[in-house]
């Protein structure tokens, strides 16, 4: 019986070691990709997605820029173009179901570009 938790502990050792650089190597990515939606920089944010063959509705609900979404971090720094190309990358679905647009609302950004461009996605409902 002393043999089983060595080896988990042995397992779970080893599965920290090996899976740590992917993690750093994910945040890395994500703080870019934060650094590109502040700077309103869709060109870079596009080219980041394509050199690691990502696609933005796949990893969108992972990325978190300083505890808020992609497109809510796009509305605090004024990136209405970087957050319109983030919006027709995502299912309209999940712009409906996301909150985002009472948010926008409420939180005085009604008279912005992109919150017209989530509405418009939200009603398309692919």
């Amino acid at each position: 019986m002393r043999l089983v938790p060595t080896l988990l502990c042995t397992a779970a050792l080893t599965a920290a070691v090996f899976m740590s650089p992917v993690a750093v190597a994910d945040q890395q990515l994500a703080a870019s990709m934060c650094d590109y939606v502040a700077a309103n920089d869709r060109n870079r944010l596009r080219k980041v997605l394509s050199d690691y063959r990502l696609r933005l509705r796949n990893i969108y609900d992972g990325v978190v820029c300083n505890g808020e979404p992609l497109i809510r971090h796009a509305f605090r720094s004024n990136a209405p173009d970087v957050g319109e190309f983030i919006v027709r990358q995502l299912p309209g679905s999940q712009v409906a179901d996301s909150g985002d647009i009472a948010w926008a609302e409420s939180n005085g950004f009604a008279d912005s570009p992109l919150l017209a461009a989530l509405k418009d996605r939200a009603g398309a409902g692919d």
